[in-house]
């Protein structure tokens, strides 16, 4: 078993440890820390452990062409959309406050380097990386510099451009996660692919894997469990109703709350061996058929198909999987119908 983690406060992160599971609430917020914090309460309410955010400072991420780029599953430009949702520094520490005060972790993507020095500033644990940014090495270079854990998400990236990345992580000696991500919104069921997330374990043994999914449902994030990922990201609203072009993909409360509680089930199911239990003994001793008699027998009698079956319950010495050896041994005594054959009954 591999036994590679990482640690983002208290809490480890890795095999051998429950499933990280990531509340992504994005920008789906729309700017309104009031909603974010509604969001935050649902997240932990469905048992959370973490909730994630964006950091926005536009100026710093963009220049003004990006007013004329439209996302495919939006209607805005990106420039847009991100002036819109964007928080400022007051309203981020107040919710990282209020996150850590419900015992949560507290995590936000940056996406510029003034983004990334405001997440220092306000002592964040660990960076989430975007996959927009897995081959923005500059970027990764200036988070890695920070020396926290970081969670890469390798959307639009191949295993080549990944590699560089985890250099520049290695070379800062900074613990990291590799997120197996597909940037469609949202993502096929057959795009989605959780066969990557065994490239990943092959070529970077030394990284926590996991998958940030932008596939509808929790199907494939709870599958990926059990295929080894350690951390699952996924898209969080408290309402689907809302507003936001993140929101088609997101999970609501009751869907967070089962993928939570089904990853630790598929956690705690996945792995062991092909045999029988000591636990399984009391269904045993009812479940099994031991050799019986179906008549009464004399001694001297031999054993054959018309005075011996196999019947429940699995209590007796001779087990239905023994029934051929007795036959045509003979009988060392008188015995009853419906009796339990013993080995002391065979010559």
């Amino acid at each position: 078993m591999r036994n590679t983690f990482i640690q983002i406060g208290e809490r480890k992160i890795g095999q051998g440890y429950p499933p990280f599971v990531v509340a992504e609430i994005g920008i789906n917020h729309e700017g309104d820390a009031a909603k974010a914090k509604h969001m935050i309460e649902d997240a932990h309410s469905a048992g959370a452990e973490c909730v994630k955010f964006q950091c926005h400072v536009v100026d710093d991420e963009m220049v003004p062409i990006a007013k004329d780029i439209i996302p495919s599953h939006t209607t805005e430009s990106i420039w847009d959309i991100m002036a819109r949702c964007a928080l400022n520094e007051r309203q981020e520490r107040e919710l990282k406050a209020y996150t850590e005060k419900l015992g949560m972790i507290y995590l936000s993507t940056p996406f510029s380097r003034a983004a990334a020095d405001r997440l220092a500033s306000m002592g964040v644990l660990a960076y989430k990386i975007g996959s927009g940014e897995c081959n923005n090495y500059p970027l990764v270079e200036h988070i890695a510099s920070f020396r926290k854990p970081v969670i890469l998400s390798t959307g639009m990236n191949d295993i080549k451009s990944i590699g560089k990345s985890v250099e520049i992580l290695r070379k800062h000696k900074v613990p990291f996660a590799l997120m197996h991500c597909v940037s469609m919104y949202p993502t096929p069921y057959d795009k989605v692919r959780l066969g990557a997330l065994d490239d990943l374990k092959k070529n970077f043994p030394d990284a926590v894997i996991g998958l940030s999914d932008h596939s509808l449902g929790g199907y494939t994030a709870l599958a990926a469990v059990a295929l080894g990922a350690s951390i699952l990201e996924k898209h969080f609203t408290s309402d689907k109703a809302w507003p936001g072009p993140d929101i088609a993909i997101s999970l609501d409360p009751k869907e967070l709350g089962d993928l939570v509680k089904g990853s630790r089930a598929i956690y705690r199911a996945v792995g062991g061996t092909k045999e029988i239990l000591k636990e399984e003994q009391p269904v045993i001793d009812f479940a099994y058929a031991c050799v019986v008699t179906t008549k009464d027998i004399k001694m001297g009698d031999v054993f054959n198909a018309g005075n011996l079956w196999v019947k429940r319950p699995g209590t007796g010495e001779i087990k239905a999987a023994e029934y051929n050896s007795v036959l045509d041994r003979t009988a060392s005594r008188n015995i009853k119908k419906d009796v339990q054959l013993k080995h002391s009954d065979i010559i």
